[in-house]
C-alpha cells in the first residue's frame, strides 16, 4: 500500500490536475472486444488467523499480548510475526476519494470496526424463509443499540446482489431490506418422496399396492434427477458467492464478518481427502460419533458428495476466503423444527400414523446434516453457526458481538512447500479459563495461475457486482477528450500487484479494462491494454513510489450511463474494480 493517507490525496490530486505528471505512464496497444469476467487469492506467505477469545459467559478477553498465544501449525509450533489486538484495525471511517475521481483504495471504501455483510440467501431457502429471514434483518437493524456500525446487505439469488453497500446508517439499511422482495428458488430442492395414504388392505389390494409402488418408484427416480441437477447448480452459483465475497472484502485490512442466512448450504469447505484421522477430525468438528467421522462426513451427505465432485474449487474458494480473513456465521432460516411441520403444511390427518413418523425422521436427518454443514464452514472460516431458535436476529448478533474479542495473529510458516494440501491450525492462550475460536486450517496453494481458468470471466463476474473488488488498489480518472469519447487514466498501487524476478529485472502483467454500462444493466463497450514488461530496477522502485499509470481511450455508445473499471493482476488472479456514473 502507498504509505500514508496524505500521500494518496496528493497523487489523487496531482492525477486530476495533470494527468501527464508523477507515476510512470505505460502504454500497451489496445484490443476492443467484449470484456467477459480472480480466482484464488494468494499473497505473500503470511498466514492471518483471527482468533477471538471470550470467557465461559461469552464476554471478550482483552489486554492479550502475543506471548499469551501458541499456533501450531500440523503440530509444529510457528512465530508469530504479527499481532493486531481488538478495535485495531479498521478504526477510521472511510474518506470520500477526491472530486473526479473514482477510488477503491480501502480508505475511500472501508468502514469503521469491523466490517460486518448481512446475505439473504434465495439460492438455497425457499420462499417462506426468505420472507422470515427479511422480517428478522429488519427487526434486528431496528432494535440494535449500537450506532455506527458499519454494514453492507447483499442477496444470493442466481449471483451474488449488493443491495447496499457498507453503511451504519440505520435507516439506509432499512430501505435496503424493505427493498429485497422474497422469490421462488430458481432452482426448486425437487418433489419429495412418495408418501403412504394409508390403502386399507382388501380383495385385489396387492395389486394395487404394487402398481403404485412403481409409480412412485418412477416419481422417485425423476425427483433424484431433478434434485441432483438443483444441488449442482446451486453448488456452482454458492462457489461463485464467496468469489465474489473474496474479490469485494480481500483488499480491507483486518477481520471482516459475513452473517449468511439460508435454509442450507449445498457443500463444506473441507474436501474428502482430510489428512487428519478420525479422532482429530472429531476433536476439532462439531458433533460426535459416527456421525461426524471422516467416512460419514466424505460420502454419507449431500454436501460430502459435492465436495467429491468440486473438491479443487471449494479448496480455491476456501483459500480465497482464509486470505480475505472472511469469517462466515451460518444462520438457520428453519428457525425451531419439530420435523412434523412438512406433513402438517401438507394435510398431516390424511397420512398414517408411519408416514408422519418417517417424514419427521428424514426431516430432521435432513436437518442434522444441513447444520453439520453449517457448523463446519463456521469452523473452517473461524465464524460461529447458530440455528434451532426462532429468534434468528440474535444470531445476527454473534457476528457483531465477536468485534471486541478478535485477535489477529500472522506467522510465515516454517513448511515453506506449497503443495496443495489442508495445513491443520490450532492456537492455544495461556490465560486459563478461556474460549477461543478460529479457522481450523487452509489450503497451502501455490500462487499463480490456475491451469485452464479464465480469469477474463471472473473480470465479467467482478464488473456485474454493484460494489467495488478490493484485491487490487487503484484510481482512476475519466475526461472527455473529442465528442463522444472519454479517456480513462488508472493509477494503480504497484504494492498490490506482483512483480517476478527477471534477469534481474521486475515482470509485471497486469490487464486494464473499461467498459461503459446502460440503463439496463447491460455492458454496451469495453476496451482494454494489457502490460506484460519487466522493468530495471530504478523504473520498479518508481513505479512502487507512485504508481502505475495506464490510459485507455473509450468511445461512448448511445445509451452509455455508467463507467466501470477493472484491473486484473494476471499472475495471481486479483481483481480490482469501481465504477461511477459517466462525467465523473
Amino acid at each position: 500500500m502507498l504509505d500514508n493517507l496524505p500521500f494518496r490525496i496528493a497523487v489523487a490530486s496531482a492525477l486530476v490536475l495533470n494527468l501527464g505528471a508523477g507515476p510512470t505512464l505505460l502504454s500497451a496497444q489496445q484490443t476492443p472486444g467484449d470484456v467477459p469476467t480472480i480466482t484464488i487469492r494468494a499473497n505473500t506467505r503470511l498466514v492471518v488467523v483471527d482468533v477471538v477469545v471470550t470467557d465461559k459467559k461469552g464476554q471478550p478477553v482483552t489486554g492479550l499480548k502475543p506471548e499469551d498465544f501458541t499456533v501450531e501449525e500440523n503440530g509444529k509450533k510457528q512465530k508469530v510475526s504479527v499481532f493486531v489486538p481488538p478495535g485495531i484495525a479498521n478504526r477510521a471511517a472511510a474518506a470520500p476519494a477526491p472530486a473526479g475521481v473514482l477510488s477503491n483504495h480501502p480508505e475511500n471504501v472501508t468502514p469503521a470496526g469491523i466490517p460486518t455483510v448481512l446475505l439473504l440467501d434465495a439460492a438455497n431457502s425457499p420462499f417462506k424463509e426468505q420472507s422470515y429471514g427479511r422480517s428478522q434483518m429488519l427487526k434486528y437493524v431496528l432494535e440494535q443499540a449500537q450506532a455506527g456500525r458499519p454494514m453492507a446487505v447483499v442477496t444470493l439469488t442466481d449471483r451474488l446482489r449488493v443491495l447496499q453497500q457498507f453503511t451504519s446508517d440505520r435507516q439506509v439499511l432499512l430501505t435496503a431490506i424493505k427493498n429485497f422482495r422474497p422469490q421462488d428458488q430458481i432452482l426448486q430442492s425437487g418433489a419429495p418422496a412418495p408418501e403412504s395414504h394409508g390403502v386399507a388392505d382388501g380383495p385385489g389390494s396387492g395389486a394395487v399396492s404394487a402398481s403404485v409402488a412403481l409409480a412412485g418408484q418412477a416419481v422417485q427416480a425423476f425427483a433424484d434427477l431433478q434434485i441432483g441437477y438443483n444441488i449442482e447448480r446451486r453448488t456452482m452459483i454458492t462457489l461463485e458467492a464467496l468469489r465474489a465475497l473474496a474479490r469485494m472484502l480481500g483488499g480491507l485490512p483486518g477481520r471482516k464478518n459475513v452473517v449468511w442466512l439460508t435454509a442450507n448450504l449445498p457443500f463444506d469447505l473441507v474436501p474428502e481427502d482430510r489428512a487428519m484421522t478420525d479422532a482429530e477430525l472429531l476433536a476439532d468438528l462439531p458433533g460426535s460419533g459416527r456421525e461426524r467421522s471422516v467416512g460419514v462426513n466424505a460420502a454419507g451427505s449431500m454436501a460430502a458428495e459435492q465436495r467429491n465432485l468440486h473438491g479443487q474449487a471449494i479448496r480455491e474458494a476456501e483459500s480465497q476466503l482464509a486470505s480475505a480473513s472472511i469469517a462466515i456465521y451460518p444462520v438457520d432460516l428453519n428457525g425451531l423444527v419439530s420435523g412434523m411441520e412438512g406433513s402438517a403444511a401438507r394435510g398431516g390427518s390424511v397420512y398414517s400414523d408411519s408416514a408422519v413418523s418417517d417424514r419427521a425422521i428424514i426431516q430432521v436427518s435432513s436437518l442434522q446434516a444441513t447444520h453439520g454443514t453449517m457448523e463446519e464452514v463456521a469452523e473452517q472460516t473461524g465464524g460461529k453457526a447458530y440455528f434451532n431458535q426462532n429468534e434468528i436476529k440474535n444470531g445476527i448478533a454473534l457476528a457483531a458481538s465477536d468485534e471486541k474479542a478478535s485477535y489477529s495473529l500472522g506467522y510465515y510458516p516454517e513448511n515453506k512447500k506449497w503443495d496443495g494440501k489442508l495445513r491443520n491450525i490450532k492456537v492455544k492462550v495461556a490465560q486459563g479459563d478461556t474460549q477461543v475460536r478460529y479457522r481450523k486450517g487452509y489450503f497451502a496453494i501455490e500462487p499463480g495461475p490456475v491451469k485452464d481458468h479464465n480469469y477474463e470471466q471472473d473480470v465479467a463476474a467482478a464488473l456485474e457486482v454493484d460494489a467495488p473488488a478490493t484485491q487490487v488498489s487503484f484510481m482512476a480518472q475519466a475526461k472527455p477528450t473529442d465528442p463522444g469519447k472519454i479517456r480513462v487514466v488508472f493509477l494503480v498501487d504497484a504494492h498490490t500487484l506482483t512483480a517476478e524476478d527477471s534477469g534481474g529485472n521486475k515482470k509485471m502483467n497486469v490487464t486494464f479494462y473499461a467498459t461503459v454500462w446502460g440503463s439496463s444493466d447491460k455492458s454496451l463497450s469495453s476496451r482494454s491494454i494489457k502490460v506484460d514488461k519487466a522493468f530495471d530496477a530504478a523504473t520498479y522502485q518508481q513505479i512502487l513510489d507512485h504508481g502505475m499509470m495506464a490510459p485507455i481511450d473509450v468511445e461512448i455508445p448511445a445509451g452509455g450511463k455508467e463507467l466501470r473499471l477493472a484491473v486484473l493482476d494476471n499472475k495471481t488472479g486479483f481483481i480490482g474494480t469501481v465504477s461511477g456514473p459517466l462525467g465523473q
